[in-house]
Order: C-alpha cells, then structure tokens, then sequence
C-alpha cells in the first residue's frame, strides 16, 4: 500500500518546523475538527445544504492518516508522524474528488450519529467526521467492512478513497 511505503520513506531534508511534527501535524488536525463552517468560509448553498467538510481517518500501526475535504475546495493529508500534502486542493483532480467525496457523504449521513469527541482511531479502524452546518457527527469501521459494498458507508469510503489516490498521484509528480 502506497501510505504504508509513505509513512517509512525518510522525511524530506528541506522541512523546517519550530514545533515537533506531530505536534503541528495534530494541531491541523484539531483545527479541521472544531473549525466552525465560517471560520472555513463556509454556509449553506445548493450544492452545500447539509455538509460542508469531511474528515477520513485511518489507523496504521506507524501512524494515523486524516484526509480533509472542505467545501471551498481545500483538501489536505495529514500524518500523525508529521508531513503530508498541505493544499492538495489546488490540484484540479483532487478538488473534483473531494468534491465528490461531499457530495456522496451528504447522501449518507443518515449513516452518521453525533459525535460527543473526536479520538484518533485505533489501529486498523477508519473513523469518519461528516461537518455539518448543525454539528459534526461521526461513523467508523474496519476498512474491510467498508470496502463491502453492502455496507452502508462503502460510497463513502470508496469516495474517500479516490481522494487519496489522486492526493498520491498529484504528491509523487516529479516537476519538469
């Protein structure tokens, strides 16, 4: 799996940071979770009625991996190692995906039920914030479970799942 040979690579020697990686890489993540749909710019239009952001994370034994997908197009990756693709959404690929991820979580959110704290998840879990603009709710399960497509959140996982590739895709393109 491409994460997993991520997650081990030797971190890049041009990254400066006053804070410890995964301190920082935590605070994005804390922000991501209790951000308010104004502080993202966000409020509810045709195409954002319900759902303004979404968090996928997934529990790996090296580390934790938190996708954000905000409704102005903002997608990033987080590692609780530290690193990741900060501003994958400037990528069109990746905006369409994320975009997509939105559309297809909102349909779902039935699926969701509030969410009273916002742990990481466990190792070989995937957990799901759905940021809606009456509050943040949450679902998870084995990604497993989640690649069924009987289960009620695979569109969901397999959105968030297109989101990554394309993440990866856009993060490994060598310059010209």
């Amino acid at each position: 799996m491409w994460l997993r040979r991520w997650l081990n690579r030797e971190p890049e020697p041009d990254v400066a940071s006053d804070a410890e990686p995964d301190e920082a890489a935590l605070e994005l993540r804390r922000q991501a979770l209790t951000m308010t749909a104004a502080d993202a710019g966000m409020a509810p239009n045709a195409v954002h009625k319900d759902l303004w952001g979404m968090v996928m994370e997934t529990g790996y034994p090296e580390a934790v991996a938190t996708l954000v997908a905000i409704g102005d197009g903002t997608t990033s990756l987080y590692l609780s190692t530290g690193g990741g693709v900060i501003g994958a959404g400037a990528y069109p690929a990746v905006r369409a995906a994320a975009e997509t991820f939105l559309a297809v979580a909102s349909r779902h959110l039935d699926a969701f039920e509030p969410a009273a704290a916002a742990p990481l998840p466990a190792v070989g879990r995937v957990r799901f914030y759905a940021r809606t603009f009456d509050g943040t709710l949450t679902a998870e399960g084995e990604p497993a479970e989640l690649a069924d497509e009987a289960h009620p959140l695979a569109p969901v996982f397999q959105a968030g799942q297109a989101v990554l590739t394309i993440v990866r895709e856009v993060s490994t393109r060598r310059p010209a």
